[in-house]
């Protein structure tokens, strides 16, 4: 499952011919980080800061984002974190450079990531949501998956086994439907990403190196 990427650089969105983004977000994203999420309204596209992982109304705190970061598409109705965004259609797309997933070589798992083969960003199908506890106003988003199991790229991925799953890619010329589209039922978007238009590479972590007692405590 997809917990990890880099949103779009300021050149690929300069060449998508997107807004521009009014505010500060890190250039790679797990769980509970703030990303910037694009969406439709009335004044046209727009961007918000929203947390990586959908945080309901009814959560005690935020760290549930560390669980809802993906969304079934098979089950997105019966799921009390997702099922009240869903149901009033409220989705957007992450816009993102590359993402990464774990490739299992020899029983042990390595970073892979996927990336378009011509340098472009792509849009991830999300589910958004907001919501105010006490004061503060909550933004959050998850991205939509599909099945990978019969996928030539995707099905490489995950720990061994019949389980695989893929992020749900908008074609860009599908964006505006997307992002109007006014059903919970999303089939007709559930299709895996052409996998001859994208390519994978290993992608360790950069190791950091401990440069002080402080900095070993927070390890």
């Amino acid at each position: 499952m997809c917990a990890n990427f880099k949103p779009l650089t300021i050149a690929q969105l300069q060449q998508l011919g997107l807004p521009e983004i009014s505010f500060e977000y890190t250039d790679e994203i797990y769980p509970n980080y703030q990303l910037p999420l694009l969406f439709q309204s009335a004044l046209g596209l727009e961007w918000r800061k929203v947390h990586f992982g959908m945080i309901p109304k009814w959560a005690d705190d935020k760290s549930i984002a560390l669980k809802t970061y993906n969304a079934r598409n098979e089950t997105l109705m019966q799921k009390p974190s997702f099922i009240n965004a869903v149901s009033k259609c409220k989705f957007g797309a992450m816009p993102v450079a590359e993402f990464y997933e774990s490739k299992y070589i020899d029983n042990k798992p390595q970073r892979w990531g996927v990336r378009r083969r011509d340098g472009q960003a792509f849009y991830i199908a999300a589910l958004y949501d907001i919501c105010q506890k006490g004061g503060e106003v909550i933004r959050s988003a998850s991205m939509i998956t599909m099945d990978a199991i019969d996928h030539p790229m995707m099905k490489e991925f995950h720990e061994p086994g019949n389980v695989k799953r893929s992020v749900i890619v908008i074609p860009h010329q599908r964006l505006p439907e997307w992002l109007n589209w006014r059903s919970p039922n999303i089939q007709p978007f559930i299709e895996g990403f052409p996998a001859d238009e994208f390519e994978c590479f290993h992608a360790p972590k950069a190791k950091i190196e401990k440069i002080s007692p402080q900095l070993n405590f927070f390890d």
